[in-house]
């Protein structure tokens, strides 16, 4: 039986056609700090988890193109719903580069979430060929609908004579859940804090961190596809930026809904009249179409090298962490003017606005994609400064 992977158009349409019911679940995503099980099942329906499930398993090892479109399709219909599926999309290629056999495990449901962060926040001992992993880990959004977990973990260098970060797969059903999500924006994704406490990890299930920072994977079956012929931090920053590029278009189509209310303590009845609303909404767009640009050309770079197989250098590698700085910086920019013109009824909770505001502000926090911190990142290089981090 022939199989045929659905194209970005394809995916596009679906998350199209399910959009009120992402719409309609968008608030209670927000109140109950978790996405509700039809939004879940809006996901699975749709095919959009498997978009980096290899496709021997029935996955559709979707190109970063499809990647940023299909997740802004999602974002359309509410951020925390698509930050997690981009979060389950970078959990899948991750477990993508450990041996093929683990693979076999993972992915013998396509429809497998993965979750996982990268702070090395928890402590691994050797102990009969095995590591035994005690910590915590913050922020692991999706937990709460997962079943695996890729954990970082500081364990010792193989000689013994230090330590060094050691990615691991690690069932949820292993792991505590600490009920600590209470935040001010992307509530619905759900990302709670996950515990460890002497959790055995068969040597197969680990990678150590330089070495994938380096492209040097364990999987063989993944090494022709040039979805995985890629750094993790580039595939990192291309699965995000659709985020948060498209919640800026579904704000400005909000704005655009409520023109014909009148701005109080004015003449104008309709603010569509107001002089102000058009500068506001003209910059708006050209900060949208900017972070568009930037979102699109990191996904063009990372397929062309893809398919190439050509590798990256460093202004590369640093490019990808700018660009996802700038998208969200534009983002956060984009939709702070629109939420400041939209006036006082926008407060409400039941207007989307000030909720995009506040997971579009919560995105600019994440410490790998702080616009500040990329920006400090790409001028140093620019500035023929060695990068100050490793995760590139």
């Amino acid at each position: 039986m022939t199989v045929t992977t659905p194209t970005a158009g394809d995916l596009r349409a679906r998350v199209a056609d399910a959009l009120p019911v992402l719409r309609g679940n968008a608030r209670w995503n927000d109140e109950n700090r978790r996405l509700h099980e039809d939004t879940l099942g809006v996901l699975l329906d749709t095919g959009v988890v498997r978009m980096r499930v290899p496709a021997r398993y029935g996955g559709h090892e979707s190109d970063a193109n499809t990647l940023v479109r299909v997740v802004g399709e999602v974002a359309r219909g509410d951020g925390a719903a698509a930050w997690n599926t981009a979060v389950w999309a970078m959990g899948a290629w991750l477990a993508g580069l450990f041996p093929d056999h683990v693979q076999d495990e993972v992915f013998g449901d396509p429809d497998v979430r993965v979750c996982g962060v990268l702070s090395p926040t928890a402590t691994a001992r050797p102990d009969g060929g095995d590591l035994v992993v005690d910590g915590r880990w913050a922020f692991i959004s999706g937990a709460l609908h997962s079943q695996w977990q890729v954990v970082l973990a500081m364990a010792p260098t193989p000689d013994g004579a230090g330590v060094w970060p050691v990615l691991a797969l690690v069932p949820m059903a292993q792991l505590g859940i600490v009920d600590d999500w209470h935040t001010s924006g992307l509530r619905g994704t759900g990302s709670v804090t996950t515990v460890a406490e002497g959790v055995r990890v068969p040597p197969d299930r680990v990678l150590p961190m330089p070495l994938v920072l380096q492209e040097q994977y364990a999987s063989r079956l993944n090494a022709g596809s040039p979805v995985w012929r890629a750094p993790m931090m580039a595939t990192g920053c291309a699965s995000f930026v659709g985020v948060a590029a498209s919640m800026v278009r579904e704000a400005i189509s909000g704005f655009l809904g409520r023109l014909d209310h009148k701005i109080t303590y004015t003449a104008y009845e309709s603010s569509r009249e107001a002089p102000i609303t058009h500068h506001k909404l003209a910059e708006a767009v050209y900060l949208a179409d900017e972070a568009e640009f930037h979102a699109q050309r990191l996904a063009d770079l990372l397929d062309r090298k893809g398919l190439e197989g050509a590798p990256w250098d460093l202004a590369e590698r640093v490019a990808a962490r700018a660009a996802l700085g700038r998208v969200f910086r534009l983002a956060g920019t984009a939709v702070d003017v629109l939420a400041t013109a939209s006036g006082g009824s926008s407060l409400y909770a039941t207007e989307p606005i000030q909720r995009i505001r506040r997971d579009v502000q919560a995105l600019n926090l994440h410490a790998l994609m702080h616009p500040d911190t990329n920006a400090e990142l790409y001028g140093r290089v620019l500035c023929g400064v060695e990068p100050n981090t490793a995760y590139l």
